[in-house]
């Protein structure tokens, strides 16, 4: 199969969530659009909230942690490496009351320094931020996640 064969990496994601998490995708975590470096997701607000009517909690972390896979499997060679979450801190800033979008990017020079990293010690630690904003464009929580690239078999 030639790249043009292959799916979108949103597509490869959205498959990768609905089995290997699939409590994300019962919540309807989707990939909106995966490439290398940068990562965007959505979940929707209906069946998704809490005892006061917003979007409950831990949906909001859970759409958001997904971009460090999400991102792992854009940038990184997934043959050779999988992704880990070591901790992650969210501040939530607004209560979501509407559909969320969590983004989060990570550059070519730090794709290169993880790889490179990686290729050499097994494993490379990386920090990666999302903001998660409503449907008005309003910030309702950002994440600040560490997450490493381990090489499979180390």
């Amino acid at each position: 199969m030639s790249t043009s064969d292959a799916p979108p990496l949103k597509d490869v994601v959205n498959g990768a969530l609905e089995y290997t998490i699939p409590i994300a995708h019962k919540m309807g975590v989707e990939a909106l659009e995966v490439r290398p470096g940068y990562a965007a997701s959505k979940v929707p607000v209906e069946g998704n909230g809490n005892h006061f009517g917003v979007m409950y909690a831990g949906v909001l972390f859970t759409v958001a942690e997904i971009l460090g896979g999400a991102l792992a499997i854009a940038s990184f060679d997934t043959a050779k490496y999988f992704p880990l979450v070591k901790d992650l801190h969210i501040f939530f800033r607004k209560p979501a009351a509407t559909d969320v979008t969590a983004a989060a990017t990570l550059s070519e020079e730090e794709i290169a320094r993880i790889t490179a990293e990686a290729d050499a010690k097994g494993k490379s630690d990386f920090t990666l931020k999302a903001v998660v904003t409503d449907a008005n464009g309003v910030v309702v929580a950002e994440t600040e996640g560490l997450y490493q690239l381990r090489a499979h078999g180390k």
